[in-house]
């Protein structure tokens, strides 16, 4: 690398952000979690595992209908799917990647 004063630092610094795509998705699942409120929504879920709208809105202290609003934006993102178990519907996360940042935040939070 001409000019560089760490000629293999520059080489690794260029290889660890090389692939646009992946960090283009690895931005839009942070910017999931920029919002408190989702934030709130997705701990929970992750540490309640499947849970229902009204119990997630409870555990939250957030109405029901911004809970459903908030779901419907997770589940069209593909973090969350809704699993309907006889006449309820649990929401649950479905991304691993998603899953271990917030393992940190609950850490943090500790």
């Amino acid at each position: 690398m001409p000019g560089a004063i760490d000629a293999e630092a520059v080489r690794a610094a260029a290889a660890a952000v090389a692939d646009r795509e992946r960090l283009r998705a690895a931005a839009e699942r942070f910017a999931l979690l920029a919002e408190p409120r989702r934030l709130a929504l997705l701990t929970a879920m992750r540490a309640a595992g499947p849970i229902p709208v009204s119990d997630l809105a409870q555990a939250c202290q957030v109405a029901p209908a911004a809970v459903s609003q908030t779901l419907r934006l997770l589940r069209a993102s593909g973090v969350v799917v809704a699993v309907k178990q006889g006449r309820v519907v649990r929401y649950e996360l479905r991304d691993a990647a998603l899953e271990q940042i917030l393992d940190g935040v609950r850490a943090q939070a500790s």
